[in-house]
């Protein structure tokens, strides 16, 4: 992503007009109490009003994180730039509210959730800018941590922060936790890889730590704040116990309380104060950029298991490799937690074997910037392993396949407790860290207080090289005795990793509401009052984040517990991490699929307990735009999601089936009909024009909702596809979609897409063969997504019938040739609709196995955006694409667009989820790429609306730039 200028990054305009209509569905004349009246009538002179939220079910919804907390705001506001948070500290001072800042709400701990003012990162702060050829990266703090990867993948180099979450975390929360991960260790974290920071302070005033006129008139203005750093530094430097305590602290993973190193690490207080603001959690001042040191990312990786019959031995292994292996990675998993993914798939057969409570397992990888490197590597780390004799050893793997089936288990495992949780139970995860060579000790002394405090499915595992260990649970907290006997677990831990063994009670995951009592007992009397002053010196009134990290309430890490009650079987795993989110079409729309369950396990809570009839009714009136008809229910949340849970299956049931079920089997029984008449429509159109009847349809469709809403890109109508004639070659039956039968290839011509595969097919020796009477088939997926059920299984069993004539019972592979109707066949072949016997094969994977190399590649175009369809990535197809696209182009460019909203048709009904899906897409375009591919037809619609460049289906791509092959 570059940084050019967006329109509404001045905060005067309403960056996707067309976003109003969701809004209006959710604003709610809603009482607020005197100060927060005043202050949102003040800010909405500042912040356009459709990004201001009061009403209940916006609260309630962004409201929500990760953590087992649950904190609704007064207000929440969606912010573009400095100025807007600007301006909302200047009111929250004056009329003296509190404000917490959130950008993506994974964090686990508490720290991004407020009952007052909750400010969320907007799109004007997803931006970042590669310096120095890939040396830095300068980012703002709404970009997700692995768009910032892929920024800087080009130059081989990543970011050092490799947080599990990284795919949906974005940079703000990084920071401001001090976020590290499998990878990462004490070296990589954002503290050890910050060059410069950008900060807002409570009093609003602005330090640019890149900037040097910037920092000489901080020095000036701040003199107070800068010589109060000093004299807390001079203090610990005073103290050789408080001194040693801080360095020992350090070299642990810690990031329980502030980062009080910085007071030793660094000289000038520029730099003390740059790096206190890293671990600050929001309550210190406003992170608005941050320029990160980056560090390399080898090419070639290596991952293996390796199973040990004891604990202490599997332990003393990791010292020997910390002290002495090139290794990058060290995960420790116990004998709990490999019984909980013996479920999985792809696993060695070691691990599915019924093992004994004393054995753990270790996961290991390596980098190495080239194959012999990594061999050498892979040698001395197997030699090493010999010397503790495991029981079983998967050996190094460098296929990313496998090497990502392991991670996943890995990273799996939080939300494996979630999975498996009773209803009503709350899922906790702590992250704590022992001194490496108490390891062993650390791991019983905590599986015993497990046991101790009843939660004996507790699962254990972590980063081993830095003694830093997770542990998951699911307690039931809605009675005041399971709260005491949480409080008695929690003070136990703290004793055992605190005063026992000198460790960290947070060791990655930020200190939050649930350690924030806790700190002064891990850091004791002198550091915790050091820390209380820089608290002070911050945030004299304070009002930012407060009871996060520092607290005078000794009960906040029990107070304002989440619960999850009972939804729908469908969703009644989600633990509201969010991962989710950065999948979703309708994310900034209406509602994401966390929010989607978060409002309909409330409003279930409301039926059945019978209470706030009013507010239920409220929900009842606004959730069917906002949580069901907004929806793309596509299933990229699944692919997303760690338990794979999918929403808009939900959605679907909550729709209904359709009641137009007589009509939906008579358009399935007349498709030829149904096709042609389509065509007609299409030509009418733009005989009228496409402008003009994109507003007239936009206006019929206000009154009648029926009426489809074409886009100014619509596509001509395809010319009517002839029969191929046999040539003697391999034969192929080629199905082609009712949409491809339909609309044209391009914007301008009749071609369809049809005689662009035929073209290439015969070009590698193919002989196309059409299924019989095919003007009558369809796939079903336009039934399935009006839940016209009958009419799908209709649709599905004719084309069964006609592909088994044409393919000669299964004899024939059969070629589908629109993503979405490929993905759609093969779930029903699944599912037993469609013959077995059949050899179906989507576009993208034929193309790449059977054609391409049969084919040479004549020419290739400059630049080549690609597009990813939900559907071939659900069907794990996509790098088939990719590698087509990137033997047709110099250069391919991937923008970050999971999925384009517009969803089979939904793009004609809502094409406000398909403009608010494809928002990120122009700016992710840079001006040398003119060209798009995607393998959806509809998809390609909404891309060319968007984007301002013509997308084309890779078939079409292929024959431009393809001839014969030998």
């Amino acid at each position: 992503m570059d940084t050019k200028p967006r329109a509404n990054e001045t905060g005067t305009e309403d960056p996707t007009p067309i976003t109003q209509r969701a809004r209006e569905t959710l604003i709610m004349t809603h009482q607020l109490p005197a100060a927060y009246q005043a202050f949102y009538e003040e800010i909405c002179t500042k912040v356009p009003t459709n990004r201001l939220f009061t009403d209940p079910m916006s609260t309630l919804a962004y409201g929500t994180d990760a953590s087992f907390y649950r904190l609704i705001p007064k207000i929440v506001i969606r912010v573009d730039n400095e100025a807007e948070v600007s301006a909302i500290m200047a009111a929250a001072n004056q009329h003296k509210l509190p404000v917490t800042y959130r950008a993506a709400g994974t964090s686990l701990s508490g720290q991004a959730v407020s009952d007052s003012i909750l400010v969320v990162m907007g799109d004007g702060f997803d931006q970042g800018e590669v310096l120095n050829h890939g040396a830095q990266l300068k980012v703002k703090p709404g970009m997700i941590g692995a768009q910032a990867n892929k920024l800087l993948a080009p130059f081989g180099k990543k970011i050092g922060p490799d947080p599990a979450s990284i795919g949906a975390a974005k940079i703000g929360g990084i920071v401001a936790n001090n976020s590290s991960g499998m990878c990462c260790g004490t070296h990589h974290n954002t503290y050890h890889t910050l060059q410069h920071l950008r900060v807002m302070l409570a009093d609003g005033t602005i330090l640019d730590t890149s900037d040097t006129s910037s920092v000489a008139n901080f020095r000036v203005s701040h003199k107070n704040l800068l010589n109060g750093l000093m004299q807390l530094s001079g203090r610990i430097q005073a103290d050789e116990a408080l001194k040693e305590k801080v360095r020992h602290k350090y070299r642990l993973k810690n990031t329980t309380g502030y980062g009080i190193n910085a007071l030793l690490d660094y000289t000038d207080p520029i730099d003390m104060l740059s790096h206190l603001m890293v671990g600050s959690e929001g309550t210190l001042g406003f992170i608005s950029e941050v320029t990160f040191n980056t560090v390399a990312d080898h090419p070639h990786k290596a991952s293996c298991l390796v199973l040990f019959d004891e604990l202490d031995n599997c332990c003393r292994a990791v010292t020997a490799l910390r002290e002495s292996a090139p290794v990058e990675a060290v995960e420790l998993i116990d004998s709990r937690s490999i019984r909980a993914v013996q479920n999985k798939k792809g696993l060695p057969d070691f691990m599915y074997q019924t093992i004994s409570d004393q054995v753990a397992c270790l996961l290991i990888e390596t980098h190495g910037a080239d194959a012999e490197t990594l061999n050498k590597q892979i040698a001395h780390i197997g030699k090493v392993l010999e010397d503790f004799h495991p029981s079983a050893y998967s050996g190094f793997s460098t296929d990313p396949a496998v090497c990502e089936t392991y991670w996943i288990v890995r990273k799996g495992l939080f939300p494996a407790v979630g999975a498996t949780r009773a209803l009503g139970t709350t899922v906790i995860i702590e992250d704590v860290a022992f001194p490496v060579d108490h390891l062993a000790e650390g791991v019983r002394g905590l599986t015993a207080l497990f046991d101790e405090h009843g939660y004996p499915d507790a699962l254990l595992f972590g980063h081993a090289l830095e003694g830093n260990l997770h542990f998951v649970f699911a307690p039931d907290l809605e009675s005041p005795s399971e709260v005491a006997r949480y409080d008695g677990f929690m003070k136990a831990i703290a004793e055992l990793v605190a005063d026992r063994f000198g460790g960290s009670l947070k060791a990655e995951h930020g200190t939050g509401r649930n350690v924030a009592p806790f700190v002064k007992q891990e850091w004791g009397d002198a550091a915790y009052a050091i820390m209380c002053e820089i608290k002070h010196l911050f945030d004299p009134e304070n009002l930012l984040n407060p009871d996060v990290i520092i607290s005078g309430n000794a009960s906040v890490h029990l107070e304002n517990i989440k619960r999850l009650p009972a939804a729908d079987p469908i969703v009644d795993k989600c633990i509201e991490c969010g991962f989710c989110e950065a999948a979703c079409p309708s994310n900034g729309l209406s509602l994401t699929p966390r929010q989607r369950i978060v409002m309909w396990r409330r409003m279930e809570d409301l039926r059945r307990s019978g209470k706030a009839a009013d507010e239920l009714a409220y929900y009842r009136q606004h959730y069917p735009y906002a949580g069901v008809d907004s929806c793309a229910a596509t299933g990229m949340c699944a692919t997303r999601c760690p338990v794979g849970i999918n929403t808009g299956e939900l959605m679907k049931k909550l729709k209904g089936d359709s009641k137009k079920t007589g009509r939906a089997r008579f358009a399935a029984r007349n498709m030829q009909w149904m096709t042609r008449g389509t065509r007609i429509a299409i030509r009418l159109s733009h005989v009228l024009g496409a402008d003009s009847m994109n507003e007239a349809t936009k206006a019929l469709h206000k009154t009648f909702k029926g009426i489809p809403i074409l886009p100014a890109s619509m596509p001509k109508a395809a010319r009517q596809i002839q029969a191929p004639a046999l040539r003697g070659k391999s034969p192929v039956v080629y199905f082609v979609s009712c949409v491809n039968r339909t609309v044209a290839e391009g914007t301008t011509g009749q071609q369809s897409l049809a005689e662009h595969t035929i073209s290439l097919l015969q070009k590698a020796g193919f002989d196309p063969v059409f299924p019989p009477q095919m003007d009558k088939l369809c796939c079903g997926q336009p039934f399935i997504s009006a839940n016209a059920k009958e009419a799908a299984d209709e649709s599905t069993t004719s084309l069964n019938g006609a592909l088994l004539a044409a393919s000669k019972n299964g004899e024939l592979p059969v070629y589908l040739d629109n993503s979405p109707c490929a993905y759609r066949i093969m779930q029903a072949q699944q599912e037993g609709k469609l013959d077995s016997r059949l050899k179906l094969f989507d576009a993208a994977t034929f193309l790449r196995q059977q054609v391409l190399p049969n084919v040479k590649v004549s020419k290739q175009i400059g630049e080549l955006a690609v597009h990813v369809p939900c559907s071939a990535s659900r069907m794990g197809t996509g790098s088939h694409l990719v590698a087509l696209a990137s033997a047709c182009a110099q250069k391919i460019n991937v923008p970050d667009i999971a999925c384009c909203g517009f969803a089979g048709n939904k793009g004609f009904e809502l094409p406000e989820l398909n403009a608010n899906g494809l928002r990120k897409l122009k700016k992710q375009l840079p001006d040398s790429c003119q060209h798009g591919v995607s393998m959806s037809r509809t998809c390609q619609i909404g891309l060319t609306e968007h984007s301002g460049i013509e997308y084309a289906s890779i078939e079409a791509l292929l024959d431009a730039c393809t001839t014969t092959g030998n």
